[in-house]
């Protein structure tokens, strides 16, 4: 079972989005938060999240590209539960439990997506606003043409970037 984590090259999504996501931290589409928006919610950061920005499950915050890897079942477990609070937290749930099922689908659909890519595959997303609502599609960047041992910064933003 496959999912993706945060990978940074650079600090660029520290300038594009209002709260980055941390490097390694698991990611989602997390399209859901702009199921809502119109054009005129489209400017600035705020533009930048909704078309190219995957979302971190531990901050909440976006990131530009994905990194494919390995997941553990008990991993998905925290990250269903993390995202059923948030469910809860912002977007008014009622309960944890009465959220796990969309939780659930939004953790299975990224999983789904990444299940038949290679490990360290790096993924970006791109959304637009349509009539019928928002589309994504999905760039697939495979490991030997991404170098990502030249370019990967390993890490926290907090941290001092290393180079591997």
């Amino acid at each position: 079972m496959n999912l993706a984590r945060a990978i940074h090259f650079d600090d660029s999504d520290t300038r594009v989005f209002h709260n980055p996501a941390r490097t390694g931290e698991w990611c989602i589409s997390g399209g859901f938060e702009f199921s809502n928006w119109s054009q005129g919610d489209l400017a600035g950061k705020a533009k930048q999240a909704f078309s190219n920005g995957w979302m971190g499950v531990e901050t909440f915050g976006r990131v530009s590209f994905v990194a494919v890897t390995q997941i553990q079942p008990v991993e998905r477990e925290g990250i269903i539960v993390a995202l059923a609070q948030h469910f809860v937290d912002i977007y008014g749930a009622p309960s944890v439990e009465a959220a796990r099922g969309v939780a659930e689908r939004e953790v299975d659909q990224m999983i789904e997506l990444c299940d038949d890519q290679t490990a360290n595959t790096l993924l970006t997303v791109a959304r637009e606003l349509t009539d019928a609502g928002v589309r994504e599609s999905y760039r697939v960047i495979e490991p030997q043409d991404a170098g990502l041992e030249q370019f990967a910064i390993h890490g926290s933003l907090d941290d001092e970037p290393h180079q591997h």
